[in-house]
C-alpha cells in the first residue's frame, strides 16, 4: 500500500514527534543537576557517568557534600562536543 495517503495534522504530528523524549530534570538555582539527573538529561546510565568519573572522561562534575553535580552548561557542551 506505502504512504500515498495524505496524513492528517494530528497524524502528522504523532509521527514527526515520535523519536523525541522528554524528560523532567531537577535544576538547582545556580545550574546544577545531580547525578541522576544528568544520567536522564545524557539519555545513559547512571553507572555509565559513573564509569567515565572514574575513567577521566565524560561532562565536569563536582562533589558537593559528598554527593556528585553536573552544570546544565557542561552537560549541553558536552553533548556538543565541545568538552574534553
Amino acid at each position: 500500500m506505502g504512504l500515498s495517503r495524505e496524513l492528517g495534522a494530528t497524524e502528522l504530528a504523532g509521527v514527526v514527534n515520535a523519536g523525541i523524549d522528554q524528560v523532567a530534570v531537577r535544576v538547582l538555582p545556580d545550574g546544577r543537576i545531580a547525578a541522576d539527573g544528568a544520567a536522564l538529561y545524557l539519555g545513559v546510565a547512571q553507572k555509565t557517568l559513573a564509569m567515565w568519573r572514574l575513567r577521566g572522561i565524560g561532562p565536569r562534575w563536582c562533589k558537593v557534600g559528598g554527593r556528585i553535580f553536573y552544570f546544565r552548561r557542561d552537560l549541553d557542551a558536552f553533548v556538543a562536543g565541545e568538552a574534553r
